[in-house]
């Protein structure tokens, strides 16, 4: 895919710790796979993947679950934190700074507070939350000094970005009889044409951008523009039966690998 990412994100010690393209792709593109399963399933279609960064394996995944529970805070993230604890306990967070969050929309202020405290590695989303964003859109908690203020971590936003507003007006034109006030839809018409700007400095400075994205994508960042504009219809039209299958022998794939490394 043109306009690849060429992420170098070097930490507070100059040391260059993150440089992918094609992989960085393949985890979202995992995630939009799984919100398009939660579409199918009646729920928002919102999910996402955690990945342990030195070894680019998955290790968790997760998916909105609010309509089938009934509970507001069951979110997609929530859901691969858990995950994850149940692997490594909840006591030891240390795991987390070793954990790059593929996401396909900006965590609300909730979870991007719970991502902070844990010590996320690092935040990757498609497209932003401009009601409840915790990652740049309306706070950056990411950023902020009162909550765990020896946490913070890098956020790229934009990835597959189309692909993930799809999705979502694909769950908004349909009728759903769990939300708190059911609407009817009947009229609302699915827009495949048309997208919103993306304001790139709420969210990252030019320089940063160039660090990401790389020096020869500076015109969409001063242009408010998508990376790629051309929508990936096989991720959000495909059947994803057999997906959480797969996601489940990943996750044990890691599972057994890691035990095997503590043993030594």
């Amino acid at each position: 895919m043109e306009g690849q990412i060429k992420w170098l994100k070097t930490t507070n010690k100059g040391n260059s710790i993150l440089e992918m393209s094609q992989a960085a792709l393949a985890h979202m593109q995992t995630a939009l796979r799984l919100a398009k399963y939660a579409l199918d399933h009646g729920e928002t279609p919102v999910a996402c993947v955690m990945v342990h960064t030195p070894t680019n394996k998955l290790i968790a995944y997760g998916m909105n679950d609010t309509n089938k529970s009934l509970t507001g805070i069951a979110h997609a993230e929530f859901m691969a934190i858990e995950q994850v604890q149940e692997v490594f306990g909840r006591k030891d967070t240390s795991i987390f700074k070793d954990i790059t969050l593929y996401v396909t929309v900006e965590p609300c202020i909730m979870c991007a507070s719970a991502l902070k405290q844990l010590g996320i590695g690092s935040v990757v989303f498609g497209c932003g939350n401009e009601r409840f964003g915790g990652n740049g859109s309306i706070l950056s908690i990411h950023k902020d000094s009162s909550t765990s203020p020896e946490n913070r971590h890098l956020v790229i936003p934009g990835l597959l970005r189309r692909e993930a507003i799809m999705l979502l007006r694909y769950f908004y034109v349909r009728e759903n009889d769990k939300a708190p006030k059911p609407r009817t839809k009947s009229t609302r018409k699915l827009d495949k044409e048309t997208f919103p700007a993306i304001d790139w400095s709420i969210y990252l400075t030019a320089a940063e951008f160039e660090a990401y994205y790389g020096k020869d994508k500076r015109c969409s960042f001063e242009n408010n523009t998508d990376i790629n504009e051309d929508i990936d219809w096989k991720v959000i039209n495909s059947s994803n039966d057999s997906l959480i299958q797969e996601l489940d022998c990943l996750r044990n794939d890691f599972k057994m690998h890691s035990h095997k490394r503590h043993k030594r």
